[in-house]
C-alpha cells in the first residue's frame, strides 16, 4: 500500500486500527504522519481526541492507556507515536496491538529501521493493521518522481531544466518539494519551467553547473570546462568538489555501461538516461569522443582525485586547482 492509497482511504473514512510506517525514506513517513495529525480529525475534535507521543520520552503504559480510551464527542480518536525507533520496550505495544480498538487510529513512525517480519510484533501488525515500507527512491528514479510531482502542481518542465533541478538538489525529496513549491508560487499554474526559471528562483546558474561541465567533457571542450571550474572555484559552497566528483563518476560509469550494451542507439540509451533527450545526446557525444579504454581511465582518475579532495596524497593543492588538473587529464588522455 502506498502513501497515496492510505491517505485516499482516510479521505473516504476507511480506517484500520493501526498503521506502522517504517523504512529509510523519511519523506513518505512524514507525509502520512502530517496528514494523520492535521487532517483525520477536525480542529474541534482534535482538542479532545488527538494524542501525540515521541519515542525517546514515551512510556509504553501511557501509550497503551491512550489507545484504549474511547473518543470524546467523536467517532474516533487518533494516537500518534513519532520516532518510535527511539523507544525502549516497544515490544510491550503487542498487548494493545493484539486487541486494538476500532475507534482508535494508532499511527506509528519507525524511521530508518524495519521490523523483523518473522517476529510476533510484525505478525500482529499485519493481522490487525497495515505496515507501510518507505523505501528510498533510487537516483535513476528521481527525475521521473520529480517530474510527476511538478505535474501534480499544475506545472510542466522542460528536460534540461529538470536535469538542472535534480542535479542541484540531489536525492532529498523534502528539498525538491520546497523548490518546486517555490517555483509554483512564483510562476502560478499552467506554466513551463525553463532553465531561466531555475536560475532566477532557485539560484542555480544555467551556464555554470555540473550538467554543463559534463557537457564540456562530452565534447572535450577544455575552454568551457575551465570556465565552469573557475565559477565553481569562486562559489565553493554552491558547487563543492565533493558534489562534483561523485556526479562525474556516476556519469562516466553509465558511459561504461553503454559499452557493454549490444545496442548503442539513441533509442536504446533512453531508459538509461530517464528518457531525457539532452542526456542521451550528451552520452552519444561522449561515446564518440572517448573509447572504452579512455572511459576506464577517466573513472580511475576520478577515483584518485576524489581521494585527493579529502586530503589523501594531496600536498595542499586547492579544490579548484585539483579540478583544473583533473579536467586537463580527462580531456587530453591523462598525458
Amino acid at each position: 500500500m502506498s502513501t497515496l492509497s492510505i491517505i485516499a482511504n482516510w479521505k473516504k473514512n476507511i480506517f484500520k486500527p493501526l498503521y506502522w510506517l517504517e523504512g529509510d525514506e523519511e519523506f513518505f513517513i512524514d507525509e502520512v504522519m502530517v496528514y494523520a495529525e492535521k487532517k483525520i480529525l477536525s480542529q474541534a475534535d482534535a482538542e479532545f481526541n488527538l494524542t501525540v507521543f515521541y519515542g525517546k520520552d514515551a512510556n509504553w503504559v501511557d501509550i497503551l492507556n491512550a489507545c484504549r480510551r474511547y473518543p470524546m464527542f467523536s467517532e474516533r480518536q487518533v494516537v500518534l507515536l513519532k520516532e518510535a525507533q527511539q523507544m525502549k520496550d516497544i515490544d510491550k505495544l503487542e498487548a494493545y496491538i493484539e486487541k486494538p480498538l476500532l475507534s482508535t487510529v494508532f499511527v506509528v513512525s519507525y524511521k530508518g529501521k524495519t521490523l523483523d517480519g518473522r517476529g510476533r510484533l510484525s505478525k500482529l501488525i499485519k493481522k490487525h493493521g497495515e505496515i507501510f515500507l518507505s523505501k528510498k527512491i533510487y537516483d535513476n528514479q528521481l527525475p521521473a518522481w520529480t517530474n510527476g510531482y511538478i505535474q501534480s502542481q499544475g506545472l510542466q518542465i522542460n528536460p534540461k531544466a529538470l536535469t538542472l533541478l535534480v542535479d542541484h538538489v540531489g536525492n532529498d525529496l523534502s528539498r525538491i518539494i520546497n523548490e518546486v513549491d517555490k517555483l509554483s508560487m512564483n510562476l502560478g499554474k499552467d506554466k513551463l519551467i525553463t532553465t531561466d526559471d531555475i536560475e532566477k528562483y532557485i539560484g542555480v546558474s544555467k551556464e555554470y553547473n555540473i550538467f554543463e561541465l559534463q557537457h564540456a567533457f562530452s565534447k572535450k571542450d577544455q575552454a568551457k570546462a575551465i570556465r565552469i571550474i573557475q565559477y565553481f572555484e569562486a562559489n565553493p559552497k554552491a558547487v563543492p568538489i565533493q558534489l562534483v566528483l561523485p556526479s562525474l563518476y556516476g556519469y562516466f560509469t553509465k558511459i561504461m555501461t553503454i559499452y557493454q550494451m549490444p545496442d548503442k542507439s539513441e533509442r536504446a540509451l533512453k531508459p538509461l538516461f530517464y528518457n531525457n533527450p539532452f542526456l542521451v545526446e550528451q552520452a552519444m557525444d561522449t561515446i564518440r569522443n572517448y573509447s572504452f579504454w579512455e572511459t576506464e581511465q577517466v573513472l580511475i582518475l576520478l577515483h584518485h582525485y576524489n581521494l585527493k579532495s579529502i586530503g589523501i596524497n594531496n600536498h595542499g593543492v586547492s579544490p579548484g586547482s585539483l579540478m583544473k588538473e583533473l579536467s586537463y587529464k580527462i580531456i587530453n588522455g591523462n598525458k
